[in-house]
């Protein structure tokens, strides 16, 4: 694993948008620092002749099923239990609000 330093530091800050003071970025490298250290102490376990585990519960699977159509609620029920609707559609609030006046 390349070495840890403030210059990758600063550049993960850029790359998160974090805004750091000094005494704050020291304490953030140090944390780093730490779980980095620890998972270097997780690299000297011996794995060899350990299968991969791609889930936790192996035998353990997804119980499927057929997808099909059931009992629909009418129009009038669907929009009864809406906040807001508008020519029999569903009002939501604008997700995009236009910059024009």
């Amino acid at each position: 694993m390349p070495p840890f330093n403030e210059e990758e530091l600063n550049k993960l800050t850029k790359l998160c948008r974090i805004a750091c003071t000094d005494e704050e970025k020291k304490a953030l490298y140090g944390h780093i620092t730490n779980i980095l250290k620890y998972i270097e102490q997780l690299d000297e376990v011996p794995t060899d002749g350990v299968k991969p585990c791609l889930r936790v519960l192996e035998d353990r699977t997804n119980v499927m099923r057929d997808d099909t159509v059931g009992e629909l609620l009418s129009r009038e029920a669907f929009l009864a239990n809406a906040p807001s609707h508008v020519g029999g559609m569903v009002r939501v609030p604008p997700v995009i609000k236009s910059s024009n006046p």
